[in-house]
């Protein structure tokens, strides 16, 4: 029986996205990608001045021999404009499983989640994976489609956050949320015209799992994003007008959500 084109045209995506790879760079983006065990490296290039700073240690835990390169011919198909401090690696992209799996509340814990509504720039998501990481937060979650890719500029600016805070690429965010929702999350939409205010939301929400759900600057959040929340929130400023770009938005309100001891 011939399979329909909507599955072969699934199952063609999925061989694809399988056989993709990432080409991290920079000193910190690499040092924590060969540490980390499951990520899945294919090819290291480094100057020899990368690889003394890298240390023989790091190098035997990635479990590659480096190709040596010369700095003025550097051979790992990077952009012009990339600082990469002499070291390249060739991975393929983590895993980090299902929502599900990823953001289960045990009985007495309350986590934190933050959700991306087409955040498209790799630093800002950068920046957010490492402000997730400090503020523990159990997720970073965008969707597959209009959302920033795992690449190297989005490695080198989370610092090696990426290696250790999991960024969940979803096919649907607004079922995605709503799939938290029914695992007992509320979901706070970031905006600057609503009603409330991010501190007044986060005093009443101190004992249930939370997601705070931020939109790219300027367009924000989508009205189906908007509707899908339990609440909308501000963050206020100390004068009339202001406002903080999204990965700052992120830092601030994981901070604000985050029980102070």
């Amino acid at each position: 029986m011939k399979k329909p084109r909507w599955v072969v045209d699934k199952e063609r995506a999925k061989a694809a996205e399988a056989s993709q790879t990432v080409w991290l760079f920079g000193l910190h983006a690499v040092r924590d990608a060969l540490a980390n065990p499951a990520r899945e490296k294919l090819r290291l290039v480094l100057t020899r001045n990368a690889a003394d700073r890298l240390g023989p240690e790091v190098l035997a835990a990635g479990g590659l021999e480096p190709e040596i390169a010369d700095p003025r011919k550097f051979p790992a198909p990077l952009d012009p404009g990339s600082v990469h401090q002499g070291a390249a690696l060739e991975v393929r992209p983590l895993d980090w499983g299902k929502l599900v799996d990823l953001c289960a509340a045990p009985p007495g814990e309350a986590p934190r989640v933050i959700l991306l509504d087409r955040v498209t720039d790799p630093h800002n998501v950068g920046a957010i994976l490492r402000s997730a990481e400090v503020f523990g937060a159990r997720a970073v979650i965008a969707p597959r489609r209009h959302a920033a890719p795992e690449t190297g500029a989005l490695a080198k600016t989370a610092s090696g956050a990426l290696e250790r805070q999991p960024y969940l690429r979803v096919q649907n965010l607004a079922a995605a949320m709503q799939t938290l929702r029914e695992m007992g999350y509320v979901l706070f939409g970031m905006d600057g015209e609503a009603d409330m205010s991010l501190a007044a939301a986060c005093a009443e929400q101190t004992e249930q799992p939370l997601g705070i759900v931020l939109g790219a600057e300027g367009p924000g959040l989508r009205e189906r994003t908007k509707e899908t929340c339990d609440r909308l929130v501000r963050i206020d400023a100390a004068r009339g007008f202001g406002s903080l770009n999204v990965s700052n938005a992120a830092a601030v309100a994981l901070f604000a959500a985050t029980p102070q001891k």
